[in-house]
């Protein structure tokens, strides 16, 4: 039974950080902290909504299915295709999308708690399959043996004991002495800022590596890493895409899978599994996974920065038949101030009242402007048929 050992999983943690993990640590830490803070709340909160449909989207992309922003973003607004498959990615994407900012609000209330904590992970499982149709949760087992997913619950019985690729995760019956164990080795709370910056690659991977669902342990896995890397400080209030990063990868696509094959290298020598080559192949994993995160987070910084954006809306109202030049004016003021009085359009756009509320008008059918109220102030909104435009290499291309 060594191999149903929870020491399966170790090294779970690196005692320390070596030169080149912890230059990238310092790295990350800084840009982290740097991204958004030119940004007013308001806009920054908006821009977030934003991220969490890049995160849905390449989250997806990762498991074979591109459901492109427009397609999410008529889930979100409870339209969905006809087409059944198309639907039922539809759904995944909303759901994804809607537990992304459940996350963001318990960290931006101090509520967020453990993230791998088995109560935590199961809830997100539960979740993220809530709205699940019945197709959905029909999955076909080991020796072709259908059975139904439970939302939030581990995986029970042979049948959901499947290869993963090359790899063989625990039985089923061991799954819980795993996750208590997986708890228990990435609990943050004693951890140093490195010590939960270095917890979040290897959690990431290790988690998978005990593949504790029937299905959906990737999704899982990664809005798990969302929430422990809001936990670990460099977050960013939801500025960044992890799922955005792990597709790109450093060298290109089908690098993410290469390296979680790369840390499951098969473990030789000493009994409890603490061998170099084992060791090594987790410094590896975790140095890559930090350096994907630097790699988002500097390119969210150039994409973000108020200059360029308040030039990309300027591009936008010029190529829009059905906007006046002067609306570009209040989509820079409401970029900067995050919030504008509806009373302060005359001013902002040099039009006369009429006109000026006409170019409001125009900016809301167009998506780009929106009011929690019919006469509360605006704020920026970013719709799918301008992202392109406005975020460009954000999304990878058609």
């Amino acid at each position: 039974m060594l191999l149903e050992s929870v020491q399966r999983i170790e090294p779970a943690l690196l005692e320390e950080a070596n030169a080149a993990i912890a230059d990238v640590i310092a790295d990350l830490s800084a840009a982290a902290a740097a991204l958004g803070r030119a940004l007013a709340p308001r806009t920054a909160a908006n821009l977030a909504g934003l991220v969490r449909i890049v995160n849905t989207y390449y989250s997806n992309l990762i498991e074979g299915h591109n459901t492109r922003p427009k397609d999410i973003e008529r889930a979100l607004a409870g339209q969905f295709h006809e087409d059944g498959a198309r639907r039922n990615l539809q759904i995944e994407a909303a759901a994804h999308v809607r537990l992304q900012a459940e996350i963001d609000r318990l960290a931006a209330a101090a509520a967020l708690g453990e993230p791998a904590a088995p109560d935590f992970l199961c809830w997100l499982h539960r979740e993220f399959y809530r709205d699940a149709t019945p197709e959905m949760l029909r999955l076909e087992g080991a020796g072709g043996r259908a059975f139904v997913l439970v939302p939030g619950e581990w995986r029970l019985g042979p049948e959901q004991d499947v290869a993963v690729g090359r790899h063989l995760p625990p039985s089923s019956e061991r799954v819980p002495a795993f996750m208590a164990y997986f708890a228990e080795r990435y609990r943050l709370a004693p951890l140093g800022t490195a010590g939960r910056i270095m917890a979040l690659a290897a959690a990431h991977h290790r988690f998978n590596y005990i593949h504790p669902f029937p299905d959906g342990n990737g999704r899982v896995s990664r809005l798990m890493s969302h929430a422990m890397a809001l936990s670990a400080g460099i977050g960013a209030h939801g500025l960044w895409s992890i799922s955005r990063g792990l597709s790109h990868g450093l060298a290109g696509g089908g690098e993410y899978r290469r390296m979680m094959d790369h840390a499951d290298m098969p473990r030789q020598g000493d009994l409890d599994g603490r061998d170099n080559l084992s060791l090594r192949a987790l410094r590896d994993f975790v140095l890559w996974f930090l350096r994907v995160c630097l790699d988002q987070v500097q390119f969210m910084t150039g994409l973000l920065e108020i200059d360029g954006l308040a030039h990309r809306f300027r591009r936008l109202v010029a190529s829009s038949p059905e906007l006046r030049p002067e609306a570009a004016a209040l989509l820079e003021e409401a970029l900067i101030r995050g919030e504008v009085e509806r009373g302060a359009a005359t001013r902002i756009t040099g039009l006369p009242e009429r006109s000026a509320r006409r170019v409001v008008a125009q900016l809301a059918d167009a998506g780009l402007l929106a009011s929690d109220t019919p006469k509360g102030p605006l704020f920026l909104r970013f719709p799918a048929d301008s992202l392109d435009l406005l975020f460009p290499r954000l999304f990878a291309e058609s």
